[in-house]
């Protein structure tokens, strides 16, 4: 045996897919009797090492039947370029030696990942598209630091783990691999033996850019780095101006139940572009928030159990069909928001759980590892690259995919050690405080990550607790979102509306409360998902009485919710008062557009709502600001009537709402005003157009010198039965009354 061989151990080694280093041997290596050239390719006889015009400059030598070959040439350096062409009873096929190139990954990004801020980690970490070296290929690289071998497997190499064994760096756990030959379309997976041997399942891509249709599992080799967009003049406008003065009228959607094609088959992004959009930006909503869109094994999870993290989900096409759909929505003037899932994530096999062997993504103790309710693995905030690969993520999104915002999943569960755990089940801090540290240090970095690389983009939480400042900013000591949902507004006010009415003269707080907390973060008011599955109902089912009192119940409430301070959200079927509860197995109820009024007015009401919410600076300009509320009518209980007052900054009209919760007509009710002169009717409920009965105003109340409710002027309104009134003030008056001044304090 010659010096410049390879030991029979480490041929088996490698042939056994078990060998801890495998550029040390394949590919070609100087020695001092010449240059070595070793390849194992599968099924092959005989192998020869060529040059570029074909040419053979030398035989290879089998020393493994398996496919192992290596030889010896003394006149040529180790850096040129050659192929390999292979033999057997079969025929003959060319191919480049993956483990003749060099690495694609460098030295900064071992620091980088390790440092916990690599913020293009997605450009790095995957399946990509390149040209290495002069060779068409994909470059493969994933993290794995506790596992023995990686190989990169999938229809290319027939699923063969020893082919495409990865190089590991050492000092980051990342495993890389060009691929040449392998180009767009490749599925593939990740083959890992971990530290003590095992053989894992395979793997999907943590970092897979596009994913196979459930129920099959593996990875697509896509580009999202290569799209055409035409939203310049969007993303221009989406950073000037703060979020929170801006109109925010949000249409919530499950992309595979809004609605279905010939045969209940999905619609496509591209179809969804068409019909979706078109709607949403009729309907007049500001933003579309999309369920979970990132890949996952499960439709009953909507989403919120995902593995494809990076990945659009395969139901509505490929990752460019998703982004036409981003692009058509800023062509219409709508942001596109991501439900984010950096909570957790499943246990099935293919994905990240016990990614190299044990515990890598999720923490290693169960306590905090481990989610009881949902039976799902939770990530090691504290550990750096796995905060590092979910901000990377986050970015991700924004960056390829132009994504205007992200509502962030199940925030409270990741804040507290003890979420939804008994005495016993958790592990508290050593001060015995039941904040999770990790988590909170994670969260304000990602926040404050999002807001410097994307100005102008949206984080909100969904967070169902009093931590404070959840929307403060970091360096005033809170978590750094832009937005929260008002989750305890919408469960008194649900319960309100649920109420009889002759009832709710005794839960009268159920409305009045919330302001009590209005102010103290910046409020998204959510009718979402969640409150139309799981047997609870709809909106509509939730109301009592006849259906006309059930229809003006839903428009009176929608009426309130378009005024009350913050931003607004509202689930898909709800603009039109579905009547079933939702289901992701089927689409919306359409058909009950056409029958009868009340459901095409509740939807012409919602699309009125928004028209005006966006057009009347008082009803978003100060949502988040207690100088743009005043109470007018607090404590009519006996009647159910409520008022206040919405304000923009000077020299916007204000806006009145009154709001009356029984089916009984009110007038002459004196309304407490803050101007005298002419106030115009600019939303009346109970309009006939909506399905109402009509009664109303005229159009026009008029106000003069009769103080009430604490305000300088008053006048004798109408309360139409269950319903909302808007009356805004005339700014286009001229004499004495145009100059009265709103008070700057009330007494209530």
């Amino acid at each position: 045996m010659f010096a410049w061989q390879a030991p029979d151990e480490e041929i088996d080694a490698l042939v056994a897919g078990r060998h801890h280093d495998p550029f040390a041997v394949l590919g070609p290596h100087e020695t001092p009797d010449g240059l070595v050239i070793r390849a194992f390719v599968a099924d092959a006889e005989a192998l020869d090492a060529i040059n570029a015009d074909g040419t053979r400059f030398l035989s290879l030598t089998s020393r493994h039947p398996a496919g192992f070959f290596e030889g010896l040439v003394t006149d040529r350096p180790a850096w040129a370029r050659y192929r390999l062409r292979a033999r057997n009873d079969g025929g003959e096929w060319l191919l480049d030696d993956p483990y003749s190139f060099g690495p694609v990954l460098g030295p900064l990004d071992d620091h980088l990942l390790v440092e916990g801020t690599h913020r293009a980690l997605y450009e790095r970490l995957g399946a990509h598209p390149t040209t290495h070296e002069g060779v068409e290929g994909v470059c493969f690289a994933v993290w794995a630091p506790n596992a023995s071998r990686v190989s990169v497997v999938g229809d290319f190499n027939q699923w063969d783990g020893r082919r495409h064994q990865m190089r590991k760096r050492v000092d980051s756990g990342l495993w890389e691999l060009f691929a040449p030959g392998v180009g767009e379309g490749t599925i593939y997976k990740y083959e890992i033996v971990s530290a003590d041997g095992r053989l894992l399942p395979l793997k999907a891509d943590p970092f897979g850019f596009r994913g196979e249709l459930r129920p099959n599992t593996g990875s697509i080799v896509a580009r999202t780095d290569n799209f055409e967009w035409h939203d310049a003049a969007h993303i221009a406008a989406r950073a000037q101006g703060a979020a929170k003065a801006k109109p925010m009228s949000t249409y919530e959607v499950h992309l595979g139940s809004w609605r279905r094609g010939e045969g209940d088959r999905w619609l496509t992004y591209d179809e969804l572009a068409d019909q979706l959009v078109d709607y949403a930006a009729w309907m007049g909503f500001t933003h579309i928030e999309l369920l979970p869109v990132s890949e996952h094994p499960l439709d009953a999870s909507w989403g919120y159990q995902p593995i494809g993290l990076f990945a659009p989900t395969s139901r509505f096409g490929d990752p460019a069909g998703f982004a036409r759909f981003v692009d058509r929505a800023h062509q219409a003037g709508l942001s596109v928001i991501l439900d984010w899932v950096p909570a957790h994530f499943p246990t099935d096999i293919h994905g990240l759980a016990h990614f190299d062997g044990g515990p890598l993504y999720e923490h290693a103790d169960p306590r905090r590892g481990f989610h009881p309710d949902w039976n799902t693995a939770i990530y090691d905030f504290g550990r750096r690259e796995v905060a590092n690969m979910l901000i990377a993520n986050a970015l991700y999104w924004l960056d390829r995919f132009h994504i205007d915002g992200l509502r962030v999943d199940a925030v409270a569960s990741m804040l507290y050690l003890n979420y939804s755990r008994k005495d016993g089940e958790w592990s508290p801090n050593p001060d015995g405080s039941n904040d999770n540290k990790d988590a909170v240090s994670f969260l304000r970095r990602a926040n404050e990550t999002i807001y410097a690389e994307h100005p102008g983009t949206v984080v909100i939480a969904e967070e169902s607790t009093s931590w404070a400042g959840v929307s403060q900013p970091v360096y005033a000591g809170g978590l750094g979102f832009g937005f929260k949902w008002n989750m305890g507004w919408m469960h008194d006010t649900l319960d309100y509306m649920a109420l009889d009415p002759a009832y709710r003269p005794w839960h009268h707080d159920k409305i009045t409360f919330g302001f009590v907390y209005a102010f103290s973060e910046n409020f998204v008011l959510p009718l979402s998902h969640d409150e139309v599955v799981h047997g609870k109902g709809t909106i509509l089912g939730r109301t009592q009485g006849d259906d006309w009192q059930r229809f003006a119940t839903v428009r009176a409430y929608y009426g309130l919710m378009w005024a009350y301070p913050g931003k607004k959200l509202l689930f898909m079927g709800q603009e039109f008062a579905q009547r079933r509860e939702w289901s992701e197995e089927r689409s919306l109820d359409w058909h009950l557009m056409v029958m009868g009024p009340h459901h095409r007015g509740t939807q012409l009401l919602v699309r009125d709502l928004n028209h005006i919410y966006r057009e009347t600076p008082a009803l978003h300009a100060r949502d988040c600001e207690p100088e743009g509320f005043r109470w007018i009518v607090v404590d009519d209980a006996a009647q159910s009537v409520f008022a206040w007052l919405r304000l923009g900054e000077e020299g916007d009209a204000p806006v009145v709402m009154v709001s009356n919760f029984t089916p009984v007509p009110r007038g002459p009710y004196r309304l407490g005003l803050p101007k005298t002169g002419r106030w115009r009717e600019i939303l009346n409920t109970d309009a006939e157009t909506y399905g109402g009965s009509g009664v109303g105003n005229c159009g026009m109340v008029h106000a003069g010198n009769i103080p009430a409710h604490g305000q300088p002027a008053s006048a004798e309104i109408t309360l139409p039965p269950l319903a909302t009134l808007y009356l805004q003030w005339e700014t286009d008056q001229a004499g004495p009354e145009a100059d009265a001044k709103i008070p700057t304090a009330q007494t209530h």
